[in-house]
């Protein structure tokens, strides 16, 4: 892959994480890998086992945004990327370790207190895999890093084991996969794809939840892989204790190694993913406070930062203007909004909490007492006490009416948990950035 291919590439992925704006999108996105740029065709290779899926799902808007970024002709093939990894696109697969997204390495990801234990770890078990931390389980709401850790674990054992049996999937692909084996009368074949493997790693693993013949394949792959001394890795966007809806003897399966959190980046630490992105690009910053403000307003995540990079250096580059403070204002008021002065309200609280954890809000007020819509729910509630100077009554009425013991409740409860559980207290700090002033 040359310059060009990876610049294009990198032109095309923001085009479509801005148009689209989904999460869905940036997941797969992330196991696509560019392998040539042949005139104004580029060919793309993905996982085999949902090459044809990818194709399908998200082939029309590939294609749309290249003929945006190259020319109105322009096409797409997505190839199997093991097959592509090995120069041959149209060879005998190779199982022996996934294709290699070069901004998603050990040397490209930025260490903070956020997320120094699991990283630590998964350096550790690239290196050394099965002798340490098996299995390791990291978690972390979506945009931190947990993908990125997980795709510099395969790329660094297979350097340094090119003989390693690597295999980097998804719950949703390995859903996907089975679902397609079963189909296909073929489940062998899966067994084979999934349990001769040196090392598995799971991206997204709560995805899993209430499928239970996909967990019930989960659970025999996991013992499968364990028993035969084989590494496992998997992410998910919950500790296993807040995965309720998995089985509980998978769960004590996570929990038996070691179990590693990543909590959104503060501010230090967004400053300095803004600049190693800056310089992997080798985009000009003639004024370093634009990447300070940019760090500053943007505050959930790192997809969302990085994100945010790209469309200000779009705009720079379109308008013919420098990268400065007032530019990545102007752009980021066009995303998220001016900023404004003053007090949040409950309902601006409630809309903030909705986007973070990606629920409805009526999902937030009445979803229940599943963990799903119950911690953020108490979230939401001591945001608003801590904020907007609302009485106890006022907040609950704003939550469907509820008594204000509740919301005194889920006050203390917040504060309890915040108080000894560092995820947890990253996440808020992070929201309360976000709503304040």
């Amino acid at each position: 892959m040359n310059q060009d291919t990876d610049q294009t590439w990198a032109a095309i992925t923001a085009r479509l994480t801005a148009a689209e704006n989904s999460a869905a999108i940036e997941l797969w996105l992330q196991r696509l890998v560019p392998v040539e740029l042949d005139g104004s065709r580029l060919i793309l290779g993905a996982p085999s086992s949902s090459r044809r899926w990818i194709a399908e799902r998200f082939g029309p808007a590939l294609t749309a945004a290249a003929r945006a970024v190259l020319s109105p002709d322009a096409g797409v093939e997505i190839v199997d990327a093991d097959r592509a990894a090995k120069g041959d696109a149209h060879g005998a697969s190779c199982r022996t370790a996934p294709p290699v997204n070069h901004r998603r390495t050990f040397e490209q990801f930025v260490i903070g207190d956020c997320n120094r234990l699991a990283h630590a770890a998964a350096l550790t078990v690239a290196e050394m895999p099965a002798t340490a931390y098996n299995p390791l389980f990291i978690y972390g709401p979506p945009g931190v890093g947990k993908t990125h850790l997980l795709q510099s674990i395969a790329a660094l054992a297979a350097r340094h084991s090119p003989d390693l049996r690597i295999r980097l999937t998804s719950g949703e692909e390995f859903t996907n996969a089975f679902l397609e084996a079963l189909a296909e009368r073929s489940t062998e074949r899966f067994k084979r794809e999934y349990r001769d493997v040196d090392v598995l790693l799971v991206d997204d693993v709560q995805f899993l939840e209430r499928k239970t013949r996909t967990e019930e394949e989960f659970f025999h792959t996991f013992n499968a892989l364990h028993d035969a001394g084989s590494q496992i890795v998997v992410s998910s966007d919950r500790p296993p204790r807040d995965l309720q809806a998995v089985e509980q003897r998978l769960r004590e399966r996570f929990q038996a190694g070691l179990v590693a959190d990543i909590a959104p980046p503060d501010l230090a630490t967004r400053l300095t993913i803004l600049r190693k992105r800056a310089a992997s690009d080798g985009i000009p910053v003639p004024d370093e406070r634009a990447l300070a403000r940019l760090a500053a307003r943007v505050t959930t995540d790192v997809r969302a930062l990085e994100g945010a990079l790209i469309r200000t250096v779009a705009y720079a580059s379109l308008g013919g203007r420098p990268l400065t403070v007032e530019l990545v204002d102007e752009v980021l008021d066009r995303l998220y909004g001016p900023q404004t002065g003053g007090t949040p309200t409950v309902e601006r609280i409630q809309e903030v909490i909705c986007e973070r954890f990606g629920i409805t809000r009526d999902e937030l007020i009445a979803g229940g007492r599943a963990k799903r819509y119950l911690w953020p729910r108490q979230v939401a509630m001591y945001l608003s006490r801590e904020l907007t100077g609302e009485s106890l009554p006022e907040i609950a009425r704003s939550f469907g009416g509820r008594d204000h013991t509740t919301v005194l409740a889920a006050w203390r409860r917040t504060g309890e948990r915040i108080s000894t559980d560092r995820s947890s207290s990253a996440v808020v700090e992070s929201l309360r950035t976000t709503l304040e002033p």
